[in-house]
């Protein structure tokens, strides 16, 4: 089954699903644009109208798309319009892109509940859109927190955002 997320910068939320049991995959690509083959310098651009997704293969018998939401709103913040930290730009939006009729539904209960909770003290601004092509980001983005754990960015943000999810989950 596949489950597509728009939660800021990739990176970062690849190496959250990559800690999921029975997530298979994890793709870093581009979704909800005007252009084919968008490359990363076009998407960064926000000319492009695409977001920054990840697209997961997960095994169903083992993770539910319930969870994966909980994973998605634990680990973002759904309340910012067009930005991730000091990630600024559509293309780091928050969206679920959902591949059936199931999807929509849970991510909109999902999102109503969190609201009726009052789980975030702003209102949540996460989308939910049918998912479109899914065009997959280069190939240096793949694993790219596991490759290059000294880059400045995986080393002060996304290492401690991940340190954080994986105390929180275990």
């Amino acid at each position: 089954m596949e489950a597509t997320f728009g939660g800021g910068c990739f990176w970062c939320t690849e190496a959250i699903f990559q800690n999921i049991e029975g997530v298979r995959s994890v793709l870093p690509g581009y979704m909800g644009g005007k252009s084919a083959n968008p490359t990363y310098k076009e998407v960064c651009n926000g000319d492009s109208g695409h977001v920054e997704v990840v697209q997961l293969d997960f095994d169903e018998t083992k993770v539910d798309f319930g969870t994966l939401l909980k994973v998605f709103f634990k680990t973002h913040d759904p309340t910012t319009l067009n930005r991730q930290g000091n990630d600024i730009g559509t293309q780091y939006r928050s969206v679920v892109f959902y591949h059936d009729g199931l999807q929509k539904e849970a991510a909109e209960r999902f999102i109503a509940e969190l609201e009726k909770q009052a789980v975030f003290s702003d209102l949540i601004v996460t989308a939910v859109e049918p998912a479109e092509t899914f065009w997959e980001a280069e190939n240096y983005h793949r694993d790219y927190f596991n490759q290059n754990p000294e880059n400045p960015y995986c080393a002060a943000v996304i290492a401690p955002k991940l340190q954080k999810f994986l105390k929180e989950y275990k």
